[in-house]
């Protein structure tokens, strides 16, 4: 059988960098089948000029938004930004092309795996082609509690539609949307859900969250009031969202999105839960709606298992998991690339369960091979 022999500048296996004089060997359908010594390679080595990486993981993206890019100013804060998207989505008709053309920028760009929000069954036609592996997170709202029943029926059978996929490039799982779009009575019937994780939630993206749990004041009330939603049974329990939604799913997995306003105490409350946690990053989408980052360090200090995402193109420029890597190292230069780049690979892969196959250069996966030079990033293999 060929082999593929592949030599770059430095190799990153997923966890670490392996130095100059590695070279990753693959059979020709791109099987990991070892890394070795050059001298010990034998012929026909191709020399890259940059970092042989694992194909990237992303974890946290919205690709059936893809057609409202440019859409939505930036800077608004998330109530007027979501206001935007759920105004605006259903505008246009370029949307299956949108979604085709983000996934081949996501291709081109070395991502290997998403974790793809959806709403709807609008990205079913392109996931069929299992390019890139996809864990469809369909996600479930409503705020208002008596609705709770109809609404998770409507997204069971949105999930159902997925689930039909055949393959092994997807999987799928119903979710909740958010702390301040999903009422008690609805956080409880997904967490009943039989035969469902990972799960994944937008969490504490916007000071208004915690502001709306902490005294039900703040500007989600008027984003309420702006979509007609009734609000008065909705009793603020006194501390914030993440303290109140996350004993529901507890032994299951969960990945914790945005983290924007997450603090220390949050974090200790996470940790003490039975649950396995994944706290995820999307720092150009934080930008963009919310001019601020997340504290960062503050998990690194606390040993969090961290991954990376790219939210969508209503809130981002690209959806590039080098470009968000990229944007951490412009403020926060002190994390090492290594570790960056294993938030961005294996990190990732082990969040959505699929570590096996993605994230590493282990021997008999199958993670696609991304060149970094020239701060940018491409699919090789």
């Amino acid at each position: 059988m060929k082999q593929i022999k592949l030599k770059g500048k430095d190799l990153f296996d997923g966890s670490r960098f392996l130095g100059p004089g590695k070279v990753l060997i693959m059979d020709e359908n791109g099987v990991v089948t070892g890394i070795v010594a050059e001298n010990a390679a034998g012929e026909d080595v191709r020399e890259l000029d940059g970092i042989l990486c694992p194909g990237f993981v992303n974890s946290h993206c919205h690709l059936e938004l893809s057609h409202m890019k440019g859409a939505v100013p930036e800077k608004t804060g998330l109530p007027s930004f979501l206001t935007r998207v759920m105004e605006g989505r259903n505008n246009g008709h370029n949307q299956t092309d949108a979604i085709a053309a983000a996934e081949e920028a996501m291709w081109e760009s070395g991502i290997a795996a998403v974790g793809d929000i959806c709403n709807s069954p609008a990205t079913i036609p392109q996931k069929r082609h299992q390019r890139l592996y996809y864990h469809t997170f369909v996600e479930c709202m409503g705020f208002v509690d008596h609705a709770a029943p109809t609404r998770y029926n409507y997204s069971l059978e949105v999930l159902q539609a997925f689930r039909e996929i055949s393959g092994p490039g997807h999987s799928a799982s119903i979710v909740p949307h958010a702390p301040y779009s999903v009422s008690k009575t609805l956080f409880g019937l997904l967490a009943q859900t039989p035969h469902n994780t990972p799960l994944t939630i937008h969490n504490q993206e916007c000071q208004a969250e915690n502001e709306l749990y902490n005294s039900k004041t703040g500007d989600f009330l008027r984003f309420f009031s702006h979509f007609g939603m009734d609000t008065s049974g909705f009793q603020a329990p006194g501390v914030n969202s993440l303290e109140a939604y996350l004993p529901y799913f507890s032994h299951n997995k969960i990945l914790l999105v945005h983290n924007t306003y997450t603090s220390a105490s949050d974090i200790r409350f996470a940790q003490q839960q039975p649950l396995e946690i994944w706290w995820c990053f999307c720092p150009q989408a934080n930008l963009y709606i919310e001019d601020r980052l997340p504290n960062i360090p503050l998990f690194r200090e606390a040993g969090c298992n961290i991954t990376l995402g790219t939210d969508s193109l209503a809130s981002n420029h690209q959806l590039s998991v080098w470009e968000e890597i990229k944007t951490i190292r412009a403020h926060y230069p002190e994390i090492p690339l290594e570790e960056l780049l294993q938030w961005g690979t294996a990190n990732g892969a082990r969040a959505l369960g699929i570590e096996s196959r993605y994230g590493s250069f282990r021997e008999g996966t199958q993670p696609g091979v991304v060149l970094i030079n020239n701060e940018e990033s491409k699919r090789i293999i």
